[in-house]
């Protein structure tokens, strides 16, 4: 195994957590996790040389997850929509208060704009406003901003159910 690979398995490993995350939230269905984890695996494969070590390799791997789900969040908008063919059975157990209070807030996250979607995942993740700031391209002030506006949209939904 070259040190491409092996220095590749190791950020894999460590940031594994990360992508599984962008995913989920990005996406709605197990398949979709899959080949959104995948898209995610190959970019950063072949931006691994690119890196410059400016940042730290976990802003440097939540940037290339957000930019990519949005990517291909952008290309499925395109593309006719198509139903899934599922059984109607709730993965969670609703007899379980906090499984369904995370299913209903993880709903109303999904039906945010994207760039408010990404904004409480990486707050979510406890990322500092900086390191929030860093990741997506603004101030640490206007995520400060944003985020009160996204909780109170969220708050807005609870009271319209």
């Amino acid at each position: 195994m070259d040190n491409k690979e092996s220095k590749f398995i190791n950020l894999v490993r460590e940031h594994k957590r990360t992508i599984y995350t962008v995913c989920y939230l990005f996406t709605s269905q197990k398949e979709d996790v899959e080949d959104l984890f995948q898209e995610i695996l190959i970019r950063i494969w072949n931006g691994m040389e690119g890196f410059e070590e400016r940042s730290n390799m976990n802003t440097w791997v939540y940037r290339i997850a957000l930019n990519t789900a949005l990517n291909e969040k952008a290309l499925k908008g395109r593309c006719p929509q198509t139903l899934p063919l599922t059984m109607d059975i709730n993965p969670y157990d609703e007899a379980n208060s906090s499984d369904a209070r995370f299913s209903e807030l993880h709903e109303r996250i999904l039906r945010l704009d994207m760039a408010d979607r990404a904004l409480v995942m990486l707050w979510l993740e406890d990322l500092s406003y900086d390191e929030i700031a860093s990741i997506i391209g603004i101030s640490s002030q206007n995520v400060g901003v944003r985020l009160v506006r996204i909780k109170e949209k969220l708050i807005k939904m609870a009271n319209n159910k």
